[in-house]
Formats: C-alpha cells, structure tokens, sequence
C-alpha cells in the first residue's frame, strides 16, 4: 500500500449527523502516514449541544486514528472553536496523540508552514459569538437538504455530486469576501513569523494556492467537500478530494425520512 510522509485534515465535525465518517475511513485505509495533523473542529461540541449524532462509523474513526498512533504514527490534534473545549489540554497528551495549540511543520523539501485551525483570524468568531453559532446553524441545514438533493439527484439518474453549500458560498459576495480576507489574515501571520507559508482549515474551502510568495493551504472538511491534504515523501502538498463526496452523501431512504 502506498505510503505518504503526512496527512493533514481539519473540520471533521464527528458527532454530527453531516458528518462523513464512511468517506474518511475510507480515505485513512488508503493513506497509511508517518505523521497526521488533526487541525481543528474534528469533534463538535457546538452541534452537540443542541443535539448528538454519533455514528458506528464515527465511532471507528476515533478508534482508528488512536491505533495509528499506538502503532507509531505521529499524530497531533490542534484544537479549533468547535473543539475549543480541548485547548485547556494544549501541552497534553491523549492516547499518545499530542494535543497542541499550533505547530510549525517542516516538510521534507525543508518548507516550514504554521499550522493553525484559523477561528483565530475569523473575527466574527472572535467577537460575534452568536453570528458564529447562526452561521454555523445554517451551514448544517444547506448540508442536510445536500443530502436529500443528492438523494434525489441519485433517483432521478443525475450523476455527479453538486454541493449546496458550495454553490451559496460561490454566489454570495460577502461570503467569497469573508473567505479572501480569512486567507489574507493567516498568511500576514505565516510571513510575520518568517515561515514559508500556512496549512489551516476552519472555514470549509479547500485550497492550495501561492499568495504573494507563500503557500496558503486550508484543508476543506469532511461534511461537504470531503478534501483532505497530503504531503508526498518528496515534500509535495497534494489537494486530495476523496470521490466526489458522492457515496456518503447519498442516505438510504430511512434515512432521509428522519432528516
């Protein structure tokens, strides 16, 4: 089986009925790596508190990841807002995964990128709380009517995923603006500390991409897009979509009944 030199995946948002677990085991089992950065909202409290959906799938997930860490992967989970709970652990060390609150990364073609969740430069987050908790709110329902669209895209014998919320975020300005400004922020940050560039996730649009000489990277997430970034042995960054996204987001019918 192939082997990569890291993985690094964010917004995971485990105990979340959007949440695509079958997809990211599905890509972990292809990816065996020697390192693994968790970077952020990989569990959500902020959905959970409303409601809780935790999945066998979901479940499997954690325990994959811990065994890869028993079995000597170096794994790192930098807490985001919708994990911020787990930031009071920062220093701390779960199942021999580390939790810490950044961290700079070299890769193997001796690039050092700051690796950082983002909900730090998001200054809605930061200051407007309740925006934040609306935002999110509504985020998770374009996510479930994708579901059932895709349900009945599947029945109507339309191939192809087509993501809902992809689509809102391209054809809202402020949205597209609030993303321009988030990737100018952090890459400000990366260039203050002299490193080459930033590897973050949080607001969900998957990216690599050279900003003014440095090499902004945002992971996307594993409710919509399914992306995940990988770095090859030779120091190479790849933007990974898994399959379109396409069987996760296609429920069985008991499923979209209780949706």
């Amino acid at each position: 089986m192939p082997r990569v030199r890291t993985l690094f995946l964010s917004d995971i948002h485990l105990g979340t009925r959007a949440c695509q677990a079958e997809q990211l085991l599905d890509f972990l089992r292809e990816h065996p790596a020697e390192k693994v950065f968790l970077i952020g909202d990989i569990i959500d409290f902020w959905s959970m508190s409303r409601s809780i959906h935790w999945s066998a799938s979901q479940n499997t997930v954690v325990q994959k990841l811990l065994r890869r860490a028993r079995h000597g992967e170096e794994i790192i989970f930098i807490p985001g807002n919708h994990d911020e709970a787990l930031r009071d652990y920062c220093g701390t060390v779960f199942g021999d995964i580390k939790v810490e609150h950044e961290h700079v990364h070299t890769t193997a073609d001796g690039r050092k990128f700051l690796l950082v969740h983002g909900d730090e430069f998001d200054q809605v987050t930061r200051y407007h709380r309740w925006v934040a908790v609306l935002g999110d709110m509504s985020y998770n329902m374009l996510v479930r009517l994708n579901i059932m669209l895709s349900w009945a895209r599947r029945k109507l014998g339309i191939s192809g995923y087509w993501s809902l919320a992809g689509y809102a975020k391209r054809k809202v300005k402020t949205a597209l603006q609030f993303i321009f400004d988030f990737e100018e922020s952090v890459i400000h940050a990366a260039r203050d500390r002299k490193l080459d560039g930033v590897i973050c996730g949080h607001i969900h649009w998957a990216a690599i991409r050279e900003v003014d000489g440095l090499t902004y990277v945002n992971c996307g997430d594993w409710v919509d897009s399914c992306t995940g970034i990988v770095e090859h042995l030779d120091g190479r960054l790849e933007l990974v979509t898994w399959r379109g996204a396409a069987p996760a987001m296609l429920p069985s019918e008991e499923l979209l009944e209780k949706a």
